[in-house]
């Protein structure tokens, strides 16, 4: 991600909203950019909604899904392992001080050089579906502690990774099993991925069931080490989403084919986490009335609202056929009439919204997307010139009272923040960062 301004984290003392913030922003007459409002305590309260709900999973979080350094280091800051797929991910998780032991390289076909630097930093645990990989793997890196991905795709979602990668888990499987007990290769574990923005849970009960299938033939085939299962990723992240019932099936299954203590299980969440804690302000610059004629697909006149941030930039969403909701940063009152919302970019296609209803709109008018953390800032490009959107980090102060005592994060990265909580003698009424076991921590920010 190309975050230009500097790491801070602002301290907000009292009530906040992510478009309250948005509004006063816009108000002061400074901001003609496109910008995010990143609340921090939105990642907190999924981490430990997650640890409630599972408590058996670790998340190792997909760093490819946002790799904003700010919500890695707090992800780190609360204990979370890290899913990287290239050494520039490896490089960016290991310099905020994670230990290597915390990382999996989830990457089922990867390069050589990559390879070479997770062996230079610790790095040894890894993915593989194939016996090209085994190979490569042999040469570059005997030592490595390796996962076998398998394919187990759901019957319905957005994004079906399995089209790309992991092994058939009754026909491919078998076979690099034995292959790597020969080239004396360890074999510690089994992951999959069910696919993106899917709603059938049974699919991990599918999975899981297959997986316990391999750990048996492993182990037959001399991988006396098998001990850790990867569930994968691609768990929903928008605001009013909710992941209680695929737990249901996870923590079932779990207790089915491996009984608590039987093997250590993590996932790698990336959308979870990031996407409800990012809100995106962007400025209307210009606008163009359009009749339709007999050649256009609308029927009615329309409005064209040309805003700062396109598919090029915050919006690669919109190019993968997701939909984003625009909301109008003030109440102007006015009826919603029919508009197309387009990006920056002289190409046709930058087009974020193609039919829609707003009220009019002029030329310095803001709009808001909530729910753009996941696969937004890690994607977008500068093309034509424009600026990728900057973000600023908030977060509550009674949180950040204690969140800037956990390494990686620091208090210089805190600013503003009020001495009423975060002074040497007011430490004791801040709350800690919850458990599992304690109640979640916007309750608990409510009851100071």
């Amino acid at each position: 991600m190309k975050v230009v301004e500097e790491q801070l984290i602002t301290v907000m003392d009292g009530p906040w909203s992510p478009e309250g913030l948005i509004r006063e922003i816009v108000e002061s007459g400074t901001q003609e950019d496109p910008f995010y409002v990143m609340d921090l305590g939105e990642v907190v309260a999924r981490y430990h909604r997650w640890k409630e709900l599972m408590p058996r999973v670790e998340p190792f979080y997909a760093v490819k899904c946002n790799d904003d350094k700010l919500l890695v280091s707090t992800l780190a800051a609360l204990g979370a392992g890290f899913d990287c797929a290239s050494k520039v991910e490896i490089e960016l998780v290991t310099s905020i001080g994670v230990a290597p032991e915390r990382i999996i390289f989830a990457n089922p076909a990867k390069m050589a050089s990559h390879i070479r630097y997770a062996s230079a930093v610790g790095v040894d645990v890894m993915t593989f579906d194939s016996e090209n990989e085994l190979m490569k793997i042999k040469q570059l890196m005997p030592h490595a502690r390796l996962v076998i991905r398998i394919r187990c795709d759901a019957a319905s979602a957005q994004f079906t990774l399995g089209v790309k990668f992991g092994c058939d888990p009754v026909t491919e499987a078998p076979s690099l099993l034995k292959l790597a007990a020969v080239l004396g290769l360890d074999i510690i574990g089994v992951s999959f991925h069910v696919g993106c923005g899917t709603t059938e849970t049974a699919v991990y009960a599918r999975a899981i069931a297959l997986a316990r299938n391999l750990f048996h033939t492993g182990r037959t085939a001399g991988h006396e080490n098998m001990n850790l299962l990867d569930i994968g990723g691609g768990f929903p992240g928008d605001l009013h989403s909710s992941i209680r019932e695929v737990a249901e099936v996870i923590n079932s299954s779990l207790e089915e084919h491996f009984p608590e203590g039987s093997v250590r299980v993590i996932s790698e969440p990336g959308t979870y986490f990031a996407n409800a804690a990012y809100t995106l302000a962007a400025m209307v610059y210009a606008i163009r009335t359009v009749v339709p004629t007999e050649r256009d697909e609308v029927a009615e006149a329309h409005t064209m609202y040309f805003i700062n941030d396109g598919v090029y930039g915050s919006f690669n969403k919109v190019a993968h056929k997701q939909y984003v909701c625009a909301e109008t940063v003030h109440d102007y009152g006015s009826p919603r009439s029919a508009c197309s919302v387009w990006g920056p970019t002289c190409d046709g296609v930058d087009c974020v919204l193609s039919n829609t209803r707003l009220p009019a709109l002029g030329v310095g008018d803001w709009l808001l997307f909530r729910d753009m953390g996941a696969y937004s800032l890690a994607i977008a490009t500068r093309f034509n010139g424009f600026p990728v959107a900057t973000v600023r980090h908030v977060i509550d102060a009674r949180l950040a009272c204690v969140l800037k005592e956990r390494s990686p994060l620091s208090a210089s990265q805190f600013v503003a923040a009020p001495a009423a909580c975060c002074t040497a003698d007011a430490q004791a009424e801040c709350p800690a960062v919850p458990t599992p076991a304690t109640t979640p921590y916007r309750a608990v920010l409510g009851q100071c």
